[in-house]
């Protein structure tokens, strides 16, 4: 008896982007499949960042296309042809991705319970009872259920960090996209956001992680993808990417981080 490989969830297909005459990605393809965790890892300006946002159209690719869960990011498919979505359908379908960022960008306005129930019901249109039923589950999951009610000013970077997690997964995202996630929290902070980040992972959440915390993509990645100048120079399973880099980029890189 055969079995059919499942299709990806996230497919990028020659993806590029020029500022200018500066080129932040060139000729950048990826595929992602259900339950994979892929760290994203290279120097700073390799256009890690800028690839994971062209992924749900917060920047949009110069040339190339993305497609999640068989769908083309922006667009609709009518008689064999490409037509853009207008902005209020592109919403409809970024909500399909979960977007972390370094900065949170937590309505400071709303408490906590508040951010993670905004995007379902003001975006999916769910219904409110439901939706806060599933918030302080999510919320008490990721170790914030005594902070309902508190705002995002009242916590710390972690605890902030942790919040927009829990927002992210409310909104039932086919993926999640990390863009380092860590990257500005101190030090003693950072352990229990990438807790959160692995009980995800062993929970069979799909995510796409850009990071420089080279012990979680040890620990928890299925595939490790390292770029560098615009693109992907090498990728494969985290013992042949970290331990027996195949490229010298690779080496060079690692030997700089590892040290």
């Amino acid at each position: 008896m055969t079995t059919t490989a499942p299709a990806p969830v996230l497919e990028a297909i020659s993806i590029g982007k020029s500022y200018g005459h500066n080129t932040v990605l060139e000729d950048v393809s990826l595929e992602v499949y259900p339950g994979e965790v892929v760290c994203i890892i290279g120097p700073s300006g390799a256009g890690k960042s800028t690839f994971l946002r062209t992924l749900n159209r917060l920047e949009v690719p110069d040339t190339g296309e993305v497609w999640v869960g068989g769908e083309p990011m922006g667009f609709e498919l009518r008689s064999g042809r490409l037509h853009e979505l207008s902005e209020r359908r592109l919403s409809a379908q970024r909500a399909k991705t979960g977007m972390v960022f370094q900065h949170f960008n937590l309505f400071p306005h709303l408490t906590v319970l508040g951010n993670v129930m905004e995007g379902p019901v003001q975006v999916q249109r769910r219904r409110s009872r439901e939706v806060r039923e599933e918030a302080v589950a999510i919320l008490e999951r990721v170790g914030l259920g005594d902070k309902l009610t508190h705002y995002p000013g009242q916590l710390s970077g972690g605890q902030r960090q942790r919040v927009a997690i829990a927002r992210a997964v409310a909104m039932k995202p086919l993926f999640l996209l990390f863009d380092e996630p860590t990257s500005a929290l101190d030090p003693e902070l950072v352990g229990e956001v990438l807790a959160v980040m692995a009980g995800l992972a062993k929970d069979g959440m799909t995510m796409l992680v850009v990071t420089h915390e080279m012990a979680f993509a040890r620990q928890v990645a299925d595939r490790v993808v390292f770029m560098a100048d615009g693109g992907i120079i090498e990728q494969g399973p985290v013992a042949q990417v970290l331990e027996q880099p195949r490229e010298p980029r690779t080496r060079q890189f690692l030997q700089r981080v590892l040290e």
